[in-house]
């Protein structure tokens, strides 16, 4: 079992023939990913070879989807560009869309995720400005590295790409059912708290690892879910303990105003929920591993 994505995930990539999309279309293929298309409309009919595997090229996502059965569209479009290419995934209805692009105008997120509600929300937007996700051993849509961890039974949703990476190679001797990194940008699409229950509802999820940072309130919120909500032992990690009052951090989200959004006001939050948090993410790491050889 695994969360959103699986071997039976047929992916499309949104912006494939662009450096970017063709860097890492060759990656998630060696990964085993089943990418069956690349969309893009001034090079539809074409085709692009992969080291032996040749992958065609659709004029739109809803073209890929009839020709392929896609359920999944990977977007590296640059970031003018992003709001019409996730618009269009929407319209097209696939079930999945993750948005790697980072930069985008919090204005044009705020803009195509309103517009997925408005169309019923049959299309679930990961990102954006996020690594992606991976079901190890089964499937890897986005840029997180496929060699750095194995098939496991631990869940990990995080907002920073490179925390993702670093906890998944920590506990790499117990792998991961699905890692998703869901970005950290102020407006994203699938949060916390959808991951968290996702991990809840998985029977192959024993442990959840949840990775936040300083600002906003999205990890108090998910605190609150998990108290309620959450029956599985989960641990967490909130970067930026150091920062100082008023800094924005590298991540658009990442602001603190006062004791709200608060790396300690966070810790606090989470760990009254039954959560614990370690200070580092060697620290989260080894509670993890505590628990699940307790």
């Amino acid at each position: 079992m695994a969360i959103w994505l699986n071997k039976d995930s047929k992916v499309i990539v949104q912006g494939m023939t662009g450096s970017t999309g063709m860097k890492h279309t060759k990656l998630m293929l060696g990964d085993g990913t089943n990418v069956v298309g690349g969309v893009n409309p001034r090079k539809a009919g074409q085709s692009v070879d992969f080291e032996g595997t040749e992958v065609p090229v659709f004029g739109t996502v809803k073209e890929a989807i009839e020709k392929t059965g896609a359920n999944v569209s990977v977007i590296f479009v640059p970031e003018k560009f992003t709001k019409d290419a996730v618009v269009e995934a929407i319209d097209a209805e696939i079930p999945l869309a993750v948005v790697i692009t980072e930069g985008i105008a919090v204005h044009d997120t705020a803009a195509f995720w309103a517009y997925a509600g408005k169309k019923g929300n049959k299309t679930r937007i990961i990102g954006p400005n996020c690594p992606g996700i991976i079901t190890p051993g089964q499937s890897n849509v986005g840029i997180i590295p496929g060699d750095i961890t194995k098939p496991g039974r631990i869940g990990l949703v995080s907002k920073s790409g490179t925390l993702t990476y670093q906890m998944m190679y920590e506990l790499r001797d117990i792998g991961f059912s699905t890692a998703v990194g869901i970005g950290g940008d102020p407006i994203i699409g699938t949060t916390h708290i959808d991951a968290l229950a996702a991990f809840q509802d998985d029977p192959d999820t024993d442990l959840i690892v949840m990775i936040g940072e300083i600002g906003g309130d999205a990890e108090e919120r998910a605190a609150a879910f998990i108290a309620e909500n959450v029956t599985k032992p989960v641990v967490g990690y909130v970067a930026g303990f150091t920062a100082p009052e008023g800094k924005t951090m590298g991540h658009a989200g990442a602001i603190v105003s006062g004791s709200s959004g608060t790396a300690q006001a966070k810790k606090e939050a989470l760990e009254a929920a039954g959560v614990k948090v370690g200070k580092t993410p060697t620290e989260t790491a080894k509670l993890a591993r505590e628990i699940l050889s307790a």
